[in-house]
């Protein structure tokens, strides 16, 4: 869309006889670009007046087969009128049918639009609207309903020597709402020469700027260093610098959309591997949380049985003295008692053993009630130690295995803390244990021909028959085997329901590992390298640097503002090795600039490498020195070659830090500059650890051993560091003997796998070689943590680097 400032002044003359933005129309032919010269013009110079007394409505260009004019409503329907162009053939436009006749009563008639259809090439992609007069609708307003709809290219035309007040107003509301790139078009007044604009912006002098200028520069439109069109040009000239702006606003707009399309691919892909972590850890972490309730629980009632054993003397002592303080209270209570749906006559008549029978219940249900409160507290107390040392931390991990399974039990709840006042489990557990005593007839005594203590019992029977439920107490432990097996068995409900949800996590995390996150990597990848190309264009390769398994390295003296750089090209053979160059590259760019990392300032995807042949990816990174094999054959001192490994380690560790594995730390991997600081590239293999498959990569001379079993973590980069380090202490690159008498690489891996290591050389010294070997250790849970490693490595180098000050011709070697 080209809309102009709606008002006449800004509309170029027919009388100049300069070239109008649009072609003439020809019914019979079709014109790309207006001939010079042509002296016909679309739409005639409108008469004097002011912007409040211009009516012209809207105007729309649009290609067809024949030329054609006709009121409509935008994005509705035509209207039945009759304009003067249907009376008769038509160079110009007729000025009436601009025009919004004044005394329109119709709406319609008001925000009605021209439609000017033209067999005009240009138009087969683009439509040009030039906006209404103010009175009618304000270029900003007319913006608003294009701008989501179509791809906005704005052109400003200007006749005036400087912006008028409603221009600058507008023009500030343009920018405020929009913030669009604007094309300032300078045309020619009505008597000035016509093929050439003496007025145009920056036609004075150097260091002087114009009204124009100025008021531009003031709106924030122009900075003080951009150009401002070429002094006196012609109006073709316009048109080309036209064209120009237009490809770029077009290119911004393909840059806008691919960033976008980038953002979402590499968010999305950032969930998907997030998601792949949490599936990672649900399943390394749920069976060891079962473990650990089994454990626990075995312990718990290991526990219980050791309480009931050590404290009944305790509990029987706790009772009795809490009947002893509740004897006369008891007695009592006992006394006055109204029995419920028991009538006994006041005349002492024996009553019948049924409701004698009921009675007692009465009594007992009365007495346990009393003692409840008094006793259960107490025996909450006693283990209240075991709840917090046990309970505690085997609640929380219930819990959290509840939530990772919804619809299961909660076990965890028969563990909650009891509120306070609240006895129901030593309530239930005391009338178990009447119950019980009740069936084995150990409460017989208490059906001695009477109502208890007035039917021939005693005080001392009611109790001597609590003093037995006491000895029995150990059953409230005891039956914490009910407690546990209660909970034994919610725990195998949910050991079986982890069980199959833990398969579906492993299907879900297979397939993010190998499906979904690949695909997304190769889009994302697609996508940042057509923002790439489209912002920077296609690199220059310059001479070979170097080869690799994968791909080819080329010098590029400049690409993007970055200079020089290394443009690494390669072509993958399958949907693999896409797959994980996709990876690699989304890895690359999520990292933060790092200074012991190559930095990846780009990357293009080439679909006409080797003649079409092949599509190939070119990454474009940071340009070094040599390589560290490089550097050690053409000889490094002692102090450098212990600076590289500092800084390998450092880079190591910030991979780690991110979550990454790299899988490939060699000589050829890490980068030196002028200084000889180290840097490591290539992160071909680097992957997450929620991401790595367990397949076995590598250089085989740095693998761990655990690689060729499929499970392994970023431990391997701490093995591979120490054979490293053994090629940076010898100073050469020649194989240890250890794997330069090994024929192949099984021959290599097999050695490896039995305990195979590098040999010592004499020039080690002892601090340097049992570092070496703690890093390679066969045992991957004991090598040393990189933060370990660190602070080792800087005080070996200032112990030896100090001690070599003082020595000059000493080495690594014990003497020193």
């Amino acid at each position: 869309e080209l809309p102009a400032p709606g008002t006449g002044d800004l509309l170029p003359s027919p009388e100049t006889g300069t070239e109008e933005l649009l072609p003439s129309p020809s019914p019979s032919t079709e014109e790309l670009l207006p001939r010079p010269g042509a002296g016909t013009r679309d739409l005639p110079r409108p008469g004097a007046g002011t912007e409040e007394r211009c009516r012209r409505r809207r105007v729309r260009f649009t290609h067809g087969a024949r030329t054609r004019l006709s009121l409509a409503l935008p994005g509705q329907y035509e209207l039945v009128q009759v304009l003067a162009a249907h009376s008769g053939h038509w160079d110009t436009i007729p000025e009436q049918d601009l025009q919004v006749p004044s005394d329109a009563e119709d709406p319609a008639q008001r925000v009605a639009e021209l439609e000017v259809v033209l067999p005009c090439a240009l138009l087969k992609e683009v439509d040009i609207v030039v906006a209404p007069c103010r009175g009618f609708q304000s270029a900003e307003a007319t913006l608003g309903e294009f701008v989501n709809q179509v791809l906005p290219v704005v052109t400003f035309a200007i006749s005036e020597p400087q912006l008028s007040p409603s221009d600058q107003a507008e023009l500030r509301e343009i920018k405020e709402k929009f913030s669009l790139p604007i094309f300032f078009l300078r045309v020619s007044e009505p008597c000035s020469e016509p093929d050439r604009d003496k007025s145009a912006v920056g036609s004075e002098p150097d260091g002087d700027k114009s009204p124009l200028q100025r008021q531009l520069l003031d709106l924030q439109f122009l900075s003080p260093s951009s150009p401002c069109g070429i002094p006196g040009s012609s109006m073709l000239e316009k048109l080309r610098l036209l064209s120009a702006f237009s490809r770029q606003v077009l290119q911004q707009h393909l840059v806008q959309a691919a960033t976008k399309l980038s953002e979402v691919h590499g968010r999305c892909l950032n969930i998907f591997i997030n998601q792949a972590f949490d599936m990672q850890r649900d399943l390394q972490i749920t069976p060891k949380r079962l473990e650990y309730t089994r454990r626990k629980e075995s312990e718990l009632y290991e526990s219980l049985m050791g309480i009931a054993n050590r404290k009944q003397e305790e509990m029987k002592d706790m009772i009795v003295e809490t009947l002893g303080n509740m004897k006369e209270e008891l007695l009592e209570d006992a006394a006055s008692m109204e029995f419920r749906d028991i009538i006994i006559p006041e005349n002492g008549e024996p009553i019948s053993s049924k409701d004698i029978k009921r009675c007692i219940q009465q009594i007992q249900e009365l007495i346990i009630s009393r003692l409840n409160q008094a006793v259960a507290n107490k025996l909450i107390s006693s283990v209240d130690y075991l709840r917090e040392s046990f309970v505690g931390t085997l609640e929380r991990c219930l819990k959290s295995l509840e939530e990772s399974w919804e619809g299961s039990v909660h076990p965890a709840r028969g563990l909650e803390k009891p509120r306070e006042g609240s006895v129901h489990i030593t309530s239930n557990y005391l009338k178990q244990v009447w119950h019980e005593m009740g069936e084995n007839g150990n409460l017989g005594w208490w059906n001695m021909g009477g109502l208890g203590i007035w039917g021939g019992g005693t005080w001392g029977d009611w109790e001597f028959g609590i003093l037995n439920a006491a000895y029995h107490v150990e059953v409230t432990f005891h039956s914490g085997s009910t407690v546990t097996r209660m909970l034994w068995e919610q725990i195998k409900q949910l050991e079986d329901g982890h069980s199959g949800r833990l398969e579906r996590t492993e299907d879900l995390w297979l397939k993010v590992r190998k499906e979904h996150a690949p695909r997304l990597a190769r889009l994302s990848l697609e996508s940042r390298s057509l923002q790439d190309v489209l912002l920077h264009g296609k690199p220059r390769l310059g001479r070979e640097l170097g080869r690799g398994q994968y791909g080819v390295v080329y010098l590029c003296d400049t690409w993007g503002g970055h200079f020089p750089c290394a443009l690494k090209s390669v072509v993958p053979p399958d949907e693999k090795h896409w797959n994980d160059l996709a990876l690699e590259f989304h890895y690359m760019r999520s990292l933060q600039s790092h200074e012991r990392l190559v930095h990846l300032h780009g990357s293009v995807i080439d679909y006409g490498y080797g003649g079409g042949s092949s599509i190939a990816v070119l990454l474009i990174m940071e340009r070094l020195h040599r390589d560290l094999y490089t550097g050690l054959k053409a000889g490094l001192e002692l102090e450098p070659r212990l600076q590289i490994a500092l800084d390998v380690v450092e880079g190591i560790r910030y991979l780690h830090s991110q979550g990454l594995v790299h899988r490939d730390i060699k000589l050829k991997n890490v980068l030196l500059d002028k200084k000889n600081r180290a840097k490591i590239t290539d992160l071909g293999f680097c992957k997450p650890e929620a991401m790595m498959s367990g397949s076995i990569v590598g250089t085989p001379i740095h693998m761990a051993p655990e690689l060729f079993t499929g499970k392994y973590d970023n431990s391997v980069d701490v093995y591979a560091f120490g054979i490293l380090f053994w090629y940076l202490c010898s100073g050469h690159v020649k194989l240890p003997e250890a794997f330069e008498r090994c024929a192949s690489k099984d021959h290599l891996w097999n050695n490896v796998r039995r305990g195979v290591r590098p040999e010592r050389l004499p020039v080690f010294d002892e601090e340097c070689w049992q570092l070496m070997e703690a890093c390679w250790d066969g045992d991957s849970s004991q090598r040393p943590l990189l933060g370990i490693v660190q602070p080792m490595l800087q005080g070996i180098m200032d112990r030896l680097c100090r001690a070599g000050s003082e020595h000059p011709n000493k080495g690594l070697d014990d003497s020193t």
